[in-house]
């Protein structure tokens, strides 16, 4: 693997991350899973931040491919957690700002 292609994924990370922190709504969860400081359940953070089933799902999605938080599935249910390790090493002082 080239600097070129070591840079190019390291972009596209950075693209990845900062468009899942470019919404209000992703902004909201992270607050509460931050204020929560544990694994969620999905349906409690849609309750928490006013949003529908569908929409959280896409949320989700967007700031887990992100890797700003971890996806756990037990049976029914998906819990939620931030992966702090992705704001320290990209968006250093964000997570401290919230």
């Amino acid at each position: 693997m080239n600097i070129s292609t070591i840079d190019n994924q390291l972009n596209e990370k950075m693209v990845l991350i900062f468009k899942a922190l470019s919404d209000p709504v992703r902004i909201e969860i992270i607050k509460y899973l931050k204020s929560i400081g544990t694994e969620v359940i999905c349906g409690e953070i849609g309750q928490a931040v006013g949003i529908s089933k569908p929409s959280g799902t896409y949320h989700f999605r967007l700031l887990q491919q992100a890797e700003l938080i971890n996806v756990r599935k037990s049976a029914r249910e998906k819990y939620v957690w931030l992966n702090k390790s992705t704001f320290d090493k990209y968006v250093t002082g964000f997570f401290d700002n919230l």
